[in-house]
């Protein structure tokens, strides 16, 4: 049984955590908790880029993030499915690391991986806790489980000042340049949502989350289920 972590953060490619929270993970890691981050995919379907340049850059962020660990499930890129193959990966990973907390994609987003990604984790989390389910491996209860955001924004829940951490969140995605920088030399590049001024628009909305507080930069999230606290 591998040490416990602290945030334990779904993604159906690498990438996706970064951009949805990579301010809170880098931010979380330099306090001395412990993070760790799963992709459920190498993203194979990638229009620019390939499987080994997608690895090198997730480990270059990784180092950059600080994280704890990073893992991939090797699941098929545009085939994810809630079902209990795939699924059960997640719930043993879960078990495995057995994180405070969980994070994935919000279910609303354009991308239909991270839809999918969000209900497996749903699935996961609940399945987790159920003692006669996969009683091989020991139980284990996830205190919450959030939801980040990726290409779409929306009303969140909660809020966590990210203005200190912010450039190291863009220098993490900047080392996915096959994603968001490609040179345009290569014979089968292709424009894409991600090129151009996707790192900018990612700026912009944390700017815009941050004004409600008066902060710099800020990471919306939505919780499953009521947030518990002690007293106000």
């Amino acid at each position: 049984m591998s040490e416990p972590l602290d945030l334990l953060v779904f993604a159906a490619h690498p990438d996706d955590a970064e951009i949805g929270m990579g301010g809170t993970i880098a931010k979380h890691a330099r306090s001395g908790a412990k993070v760790g981050i799963i992709d459920l995919t190498y993203a194979e379907m990638s229009s620019n880029g390939n499987v080994e340049t997608r690895q090198r850059e997730a480990a270059e962020a990784s180092a950059i993030l600080g994280l704890a660990l990073r893992d991939n499930l090797g699941l098929p890129d545009r085939r994810l499915s809630a079902v209990a193959q795939q699924t059960d990966l997640m719930v043993a990973a879960i078990r495995r690391h057995r994180p405070r907390f969980v994070f994935a994609p919000y279910h609303i987003d354009r991308h239909p991986d991270h839809v999918t990604c969000s209900r497996m984790a749903e699935e996961a989390t609940f399945n987790a806790k159920l003692r006669k389910y996969m009683p091989d491996i020991p139980a284990w209860t996830v205190e919450q489980l959030f939801f980040y955001f990726i290409n779409d924004t929306h009303a969140p829940q909660v809020l966590v000042d990210v203005g200190d951490f912010h450039a190291v969140k863009m220098d993490a995605l900047r080392a996915y340049r096959s994603q968001f920088m490609p040179s345009g030399n290569e014979a089968d590049w292709v424009d894409t949502p991600l090129t151009g001024a996707y790192l900018d628009n990612i700026e912009a909305r944390d700017r815009l989350l941050a004004q409600q507080k008066k902060w710099k930069y800020a990471e919306g999230f939505i919780a499953k289920g009521p947030i518990a606290i002690e007293r106000f």
